[in-house]
C-alpha cells in the first residue's frame, strides 16, 4: 500500500480516515478539497485538474483524499496510479448529518449526497473496472468497517471488505 485513493459520498468521513490511515502507514496525506477548489468556490478548470492530478500521482507514494463527484474530470489520472482504492459507502442519514454538523454547503453538494448511490457509486464503480483492475479495492460501508480495516492494518496488513 503505497499509492491510496479514498472516495465516497460527502460527510463519510474521508478526510478523517485519510489522516488516520496515514497515522498508521507514514504515508503523506494530499486533500484534494484543498487543491481543486478556488477561494471563492468555482471549481478548477478541468484541464488544469488533470496537469495537477499528473502532477501528483508522480510521487512515490500517497494518500488522495477527496470525491469531487459531478467536477471530477480527472478520477482516471488517479485510479491508474493507484494500488489501494478505498471507497467510503456510508448511508445518506450519517453522512447528512456529519455535513450538517460541518457547516453550511452549496446546493450543488447536497445534490450529488442525496443522489450519490444511483449516479455516483455505479460510475466510480466503472472507472474502478476500466482504469484500475490491478489496485486493492475496499468497499467500507459504516464506522466499524473503517476500524476493522485500520486495525487489520496496523496489526498484520490484512484488511476485510475487498470489492
Amino acid at each position: 500500500m503505497r499509492r491510496v485513493v479514498i472516495l465516497g459520498r460527502g460527510g463519510a468521513g474521508k478526510s478523517t480516515f485519510a489522516r488516520r490511515l496515514g497515522d498508521v502507514t507514514k504515508l503523506p496525506v494530499i486533500e484534494l478539497d484543498a487543491l481543486f477548489w478556488e477561494p471563492d468556490l468555482t471549481a478548477t478548470a478541468p484541464d488544469r485538474w488533470a496537469a495537477r492530478q499528473q502532477e501528483l500521482v508522480r510521487r512515490d507514494a500517497w494518500i488522495l483524499d477527496g470525491d469531487l463527484g459531478p467536477y471530477d474530470s480527472a478520477l482516471d489520472v488517479r485510479l491508474r496510479a493507484a494500488d489501494t482504492i478505498v471507497v467510503l459507502d456510508f448511508s445518506f442519514p450519517r453522512c447528512a448529518w456529519r455535513a450538517i454538523r460541518r457547516g453550511r454547503e452549496r446546493a450543488d453538494f447536497w445534490h450529488w449526497v442525496w443522489a450519490y448511490r444511483r449516479r455516483s457509486l455505479p460510475r466510480i464503480t466503472q472507472a474502478i473496472t476500466a482504469y484500475a483492475p490491478h489496485a486493492d479495492t475496499h468497499l467500507l460501508r459504516n464506522p466499524r468497517a473503517v476500524r476493522r480495516f485500520l486495525a487489520g492494518l496496523s496489526e498484520d496488513d490484512q484488511a476485510p471488505n475487498r470489492l
